[in-house]
């Protein structure tokens, strides 16, 4: 994707001038204007050939086309805030690659200005909790009633404030109202009182309907998945957590040096199989890649991780476990327990819990390695268990997290969003200055919809660098060789989400222009050094907000091409797997080195 000429920028500007005033000491302040734009334009030109320079919210480049959200909306704001804004996602120096290699290819005369101006309109909206009447807005003359939606980004703050009540307990201990009434349908008000609707949809909580963060049929899931997660979820929330019956397991994540984010996961995943099969509520402590300022916000834990995710249990029982941790007796007489009670044997390789029988005896073989499916392993319980146990701990997203993926769709599928949206639209956008409310269907039916991004797109996570000495690497083009052969099937499949710490790797997708690549803007790893040691180059809020951003993508894409020798990729294929992607099946260059 090209940026706007300068010609274009030109264009831009007079066509918002002309439109903020007819009157002639508005049209002299233009011409002024336009003509101080065109003598700074020839002032720069040997500049820019080699180097960037910026003008407002537009950024040029030598090198890339419009930049990432950070990189425009940054010329504009020059504060700081609790809520996301694109700095926390800014995870590439100025002047490198471009979040998407299709954009990087389009051609330069194709640029619209008027697509251009939405995009920038759309991160600014991003931004607005950062300024008091929107600085951008006020620049362009513009409403921001009457910028078109976004497809792309979700409303955060609602979509918190729902999970919240989907998350708690409601009067009388009930189960939250995980009823077929889906998202913001739930707080639809009728028009007149039915006694008898009421009825039966109190009825349904009480015997606690399926949890509604489990998506697709029981077919497209891990065997008994909607059972387990009610489960656990009810484990994780007694009625009363100051009930003498009621034992905690208190843990820290893992933060031995050399142990990345997959295997911290993987390590709670197995304190939770323990706490399980002891009856004990797990209460999650220190997380220290949410030591950073950027989980200030959130909430009172900084260092936890409900910064990125709920919490696993209520706010009462993590009180109460703590309060107890202070006192002897409760150590003594085993109501409270810590990591440091287990071996590391039981945390990694123990017992999974049996409480749902075997289930993971009869999964459906839907794994590809080397050509052929693997219908049974040594590992089969493991595998099932860490997919229900990531599903639990990451069932809803916290509004940082949710911020976190709209800035970074909008840096990948942004321009290509503002293209469509203008394509559809009866009239000028720019002109219709009029506050159209929102219909019952769009505030409680559409609004659960989930955020648009191109369809159908594969997700593929090359691990490459220290990982040789865990698993057996395989090279880009192996990975391409079985993202090829899913495309023989789907031949409309032409958009991969491609995550990897290796700067080869990116480079390497410039050997096949019949791919659209999207990924984010971090500056990766050179060589052969070690993963912590890239993590820290990085810093900790950008090596911990970039993985769960590829994460997530991955969990919600079409298809999945990995490495199931990788951690990272084990988990991401549970996550698809209790998320109604069974039957996308996964095809990986490797298999898990315990199997």
């Amino acid at each position: 994707m090209e940026a706007p000429s300068q010609k274009s920028l030109e264009k831009v500007l007079s066509q918002r001038a002309l439109q903020m005033s007819s009157s002639f000491p508005c049209q002299i302040c233009v011409v002024g204007l336009l003509c101080g734009v065109c003598l700074t334009s020839l002032f720069l030109a040997a500049l820019t050939s080699i180097g960037t320079f910026e003008f407002g919210v537009f950024s040029f480049s030598g090198f890339s086309t419009i930049n990432s959200t950070t990189q425009m909306i940054n010329q504009v704001l020059d504060s700081s805030s609790d809520m996301v804004t694109s700095e926390d996602c800014n995870y590439e120096e100025k002047g490198t690659e471009s979040g998407m290699n299709t954009q990087k290819n389009d051609d330069k005369g194709s640029t619209d200005e008027k697509v251009s101006l939405l995009y920038s309109a759309w991160s600014a909206l991003l931004n607005e909790s950062m300024i008091d009447d929107g600085e951008f807005f006020q620049r362009f003359r513009l409403s921001k009633s009457s910028v078109p939606k976004a497809p792309h980004f979700e409303n955060c703050k609602s979509k918190t404030q729902v999970n919240e009540r989907l998350d708690t307990r409601g009067k009388n201990g009930r189960f939250p109202p995980w009823t077929i009434w889906k998202g913001f349908l739930d707080i639809y008000p009728p028009s007149e009182p039915d006694e008898q609707m009421r009825y039966f949809r109190r009825q349904a909580m009480s015997e606690g309907s399926y949890p509604p963060w489990i998506t697709g049929s029981d077919d497209d899931n891990y065997p008994f998945t909607r059972k387990v997660q009610r489960d656990i979820w009810s484990h994780q929330h007694p009625l009363n957590c100051r009930d003498p019956n009621v034992r905690f397991l208190v843990a820290d994540w893992e933060v031995l040096p050399g142990f990345g984010m997959g295997a911290q996961i993987a390590g709670m995943c197995g304190i939770l199989a323990i706490a399980i099969n002891e009856k004990r509520v797990l209460v999650t402590n220190y997380f220290n890649r949410a030591d950073h300022d950027g989980c200030e916000g959130t909430g009172p834990y900084r260092s936890s991780w409900s910064c990125y995710f709920f919490p696993e249990t209520s706010q009462e029982c993590r009180d109460r476990a703590f309060e107890l941790m202070g006192t002897k007796e409760a150590w003594e007489n085993g109501t409270i327990r810590g990591k440091d009670s287990y071996r590391s044997r039981e945390i990694w390789a123990g017992p999974t819990p049996r409480v749902w029988g075997n289930p993971w005896s009869y999964l459906q073989p839907t794994t590809e390695i080397n050509g052929s499916l693997i219908g049974r392993h040594r590992k089969m319980d493991q595998r099932w268990w860490r997919a229900q146990a990531v599903r639990y701990l990451m069932r809803f997203q916290t509004e940082y997290t949710c911020g976190l993926l709209n800035v970074e769709r909008h840096a990948a599928f942004g321009w290509e969003a503002a293209k469509m949206v203008l394509t559809g639209l009866s009239q000028e956008w720019l002109e219709d200055v009029s506050k159209k409310p929102k219909s019952d269907i769009e505030e409680y039916v559409w609004s659960s919809h989930k955020p648009w991004t191109p369809t159908p797109i594969l997700s593929m996570h090359v691990r490459m660098g220290d990982k040789a000495c865990e698993m057996k690497l395989a090279e880009f083009e192996d990975y391409m060789l079985l993202a090829d052969r899913i495309r023989q099937r789907f031949p409309h499949l032409d958009s991969i989400w491609l995550s990897t710490e290796m700067q080869e790797v990116i480079e390497k997708t410039n050997l096949y222009p019949n791919w659209k690549f999207y990924y984010t803007n971090v500056r990766r790893q050179q060589g052969n050094a070690t993963m912590a040691s890239y993590e820290a180059s990085l810093g900790r809020k950008i090596s911990t907000n970039y993985p769960m951003v590829n994460f997530w993508m991955a969990a919600e894409a079409d298809f999945f091409v990995g490495a199931l020798g990788s951690t990272w990729c084990f988990l991401i294929d549970g996550m698809r797997n209790t998320g109604g992607k069974v039957m996308a099946g996964y095809l990986s260059v490797n298999k898990d080195r315990f199997w």
